[in-house]
């Protein structure tokens, strides 16, 4: 009896939609779905981990150890190597999950000692606001590329020096403003931007959420720098510009702080907020610390409608259009791909680096959003609308 492995009889070979074809150093495939299905997207193509861009992690607080350590396991382009820490026993057992060294541990003393480690190229900066000026300093003068949480500073003097060190020192500065890579959110741009309803006229966006104890860093003026406006507010800031495409032109703002809860003797914990914008789109935007949790976006356009549930949340995103077919009304939901997108933002930078190309939110981004807050805070303080200059 012969035990030799048969050889496939050729009639019944897979076909060529079945292997994927390696073309231009990636694999590609056929489209094996009918016509009324939605066609499968081709297989990511990930660098080896030894070319991809190394990256330490400074500051390990919850996003990082909950969302951004995590999202290291979906990048295709970037890997953890180091940890930038003030407390070496969190970090040591950080490390280990991660297949991290002991020689690949700092301190926030160390950073200058990063200018020995090639292997590290970008650093992701996770720390309280107030820290990030001196921090991305430090960095800089390490000759090490930064990616800086949002919001990128406690004010616009500080956020245009980090812009400054990092020019000076060749290195890029990208701040992370993760609803820029997350699809949905990037499906509403291009929607609206595309002209397929007409002109947007209204934007409604709010971000609030319960906050609890004040033993915590959001709740300490000298570390957050305002309260729900620069933390969670911003994020309909910034979504309204980048969904519109342009700069407001004036605003106007009120302000809330409860008298008798001392977390808000000196931070904001209601803040509502309008923009006007020069192609004359109104937004309202509102974020609190003090209501149930709500992070949706909603766009009122010539020709139909957008909302776009849990806008701001990690997941759980809902995508609804309505508008006119025919002689009726139509509200259609679109169910895209969940992706990680703290990982896409990562490989963004991680690409930028590669490839020596600028950011999609490089510091100029953080910078103009750190002016308008001031201008908010303004108008909120004075009760008057503000009227901004283009280059303000």
């Amino acid at each position: 009896m012969s035990h030799d492995i048969p050889t496939i009889i050729p009639h019944l070979a897979p076909s060529i939609l079945d292997t994927g074809m390696v073309e231009k150093g990636q694999i590609n495939f056929g489209n094996w779905r009918g016509d009324a299905d939605v066609p499968e997207s081709q297989p990511p193509q990930a660098l080896p981990p030894s070319e991809r861009v190394g990256f330490a992690i400074m500051g390990l607080g919850r996003l990082t150890l909950g969302e951004i350590l995590p999202a290291f396991a979906d990048c295709h382009f970037a890997k953890p190597v180091a940890l930038i820490s003030g407390r070496p026993e969190k970090a040591r057992l950080t490390a280990h999950s991660y297949g991290i060294g002991d020689d690949s541990l700092f301190t926030y003393d160390d950073i200058h000692r990063l200018a020995d480690r090639p292997d590290i190229q970008a650093v992701y900066v996770v720390t309280p606001n107030a820290l990030h000026e001196k921090q991305v300093e430090a960095l800089a003068a390490a000759g090490k590329h930064v990616l800086c949480e949002k919001p990128m500073a406690n004010s616009s003097a500080e956020a245009q020096h980090m812009i400054d060190v990092c020019r000076k020192a060749h290195v890029k500065l990208m701040i992370a403003y993760r609803c820029h890579y997350e699809p949905f959110n990037q499906a509403v741009r291009k929607l609206v931007q595309s002209g397929e309803l007409g002109r947007p006229k209204l934007v409604e966006a709010i971000n609030t959420q319960m906050q609890g104890s004040a033993d915590q860093w959001r709740l300490k003026p000298e570390l957050a720098g305002g309260g729900a406006l620069p933390d969670i507010g911003l994020y309909c800031l910034n979504g309204t510009r980048a969904v519109l495409g342009e700069e407001p032109e004036s605003l106007f703002a009120q302000m809330v702080s409860p008298p008798n809860d001392p977390r808000y003797k000196d931070l904001d914990e209601t803040f509502s907020f309008m923009l006007r914008f020069p192609s004359g789109v109104i937004a309202n935007c509102a974020t609190s610390y003090g209501a149930h949790e709500s992070k949706d976006l909603r766009i009122q356009l010539e020709k139909g409608w957008i909302t776009l549930e849990n806008a701001f949340s990690y997941t759980g995103h809902r995508l609804r259009i309505g508008r006119r077919e025919g002689n009726h009304k139509t509200v259609s939901e679109w169910r895209l791909p969940a992706e990680n997108q703290f990982a896409l933002e990562i490989d963004h930078f991680a690409d930028c680096i590669l490839n020596d190309l600028t950011p999609r939110t490089p510091g100029e981004e953080g910078l103009r959003d750190q002016k308008l807050m001031e201008s908010l805070y303004e108008s909120a303080k004075t009760g008057r609308m503000i009227h901004l200059s283009p280059t303000s």
